[in-house]
């Protein structure tokens, strides 16, 4: 398999990440039954006791130099990092360039079926009565993002708010602590490998965009993308490969192509005649 082509990868991911927008943007669920799920996972974590959000979120709305700068965090590092990182192995480990995009690209679509089949309503958009703040807007003087989601102010509108269920922003993160981690080669890189998806869960949670077990699941999904990416390339190969040339059949005899039947004469040739009449 050559060397992947700049423009056609661009065109791939171009439209699976549309894909992706589009389609989160669709299946939009209904509020009720958004918040209903998001407050049944809040309770089965706080029956396990592993409720981190709350605390988490009082510390970033209680110290602003953690509150801020995690909001930024939260609003652009998802979409700089890993188009960042798929560049770095297009152009400099291109040997592992296509495995890593395939599952990227089959764990986003998997976590696109989570927000279908499973809309949750964030913590942060909880009645304030479960104790949340939404550091988003509580800080939103401070970025670009307006007070009704991550988006830039105005485009609130254009974002599922719902799609809590699994966390994509700790996949992918994860993603990327993997791909440094692995194709690295200096101990700093391979440091960022752990922090990034690490701090990256920490934030989710801080600024109450999502629950512990959205980050949990969206493990889960990059686990599942990981295992389903390994079948693209052979069911891929299998679609492309030329169908193998029918036996030949004579007098009964079924054969390869090529293989002589076992007992029949090979028919003579003009070159065989001149040298018999030699």
């Amino acid at each position: 398999m050559g060397k992947p082509r700049w423009w056609a990868e661009l065109s791939l991911i171009a439209v699976v990440y549309a894909a992706y927008t589009g389609g989160r943007l669709l299946v939009r669920g209904d509020e009720a039954a958004a918040v209903e799920n998001g407050l049944a996972i809040l309770r089965r974590e706080e029956a396990l006791g592993i409720d981190a959000e709350h605390p988490l979120n009082r510390l970033f709305t209680d110290v602003p130099a953690l509150g801020i700068p995690a909001d930024f965090a939260y609003a652009s590092l998802h979409y700089l990092v890993t188009p960042a990182i798929l560049v770095w192995l297009f152009r400099r480990r291109p040997a592992h360039y296509r495995s890593a995009r395939t599952w990227l690209m089959v764990s986003t679509l998997l976590g696109l079926v989570g927000f279908t089949l499973l809309p949750t309503c964030p913590p942060r958009l909880l009645d304030p009565v479960y104790g949340f703040t939404d550091t988003m807007a509580h800080f939103s003087a401070y970025g670009w993002w307006g007070g009704e989601a991550s988006a830039p102010r105005g485009l609130g509108g254009m974002t599922n708010q719902y799609a809590a269920m699994p966390s994509l922003h700790v996949g992918w993160a994860l993603w990327c602590g993997v791909m440094l981690w692995r194709y690295g080669r200096t101990p700093l890189a391979k440091a960022l490998g752990v922090a990034y998806p690490l701090v990256t869960a920490l934030v989710v949670m801080g600024t109450a965009n999502h629950y512990l077990l959205d980050a949990v699941a969206g493990v889960a999904v990059m686990g599942a993308g990981l295992f389903l990416a390994a079948h693209v390339p052979r069911v891929a190969g299998r679609r492309g490969r030329e169908p193998e040339a029918p036996p030949v059949v004579s007098g009964g005899w079924e054969t390869s192509p090529g293989e002589r039947i076992p007992g029949q004469r090979s028919v003579p040739t003009a070159a065989d005649d001149t040298s018999i009449a030699r």
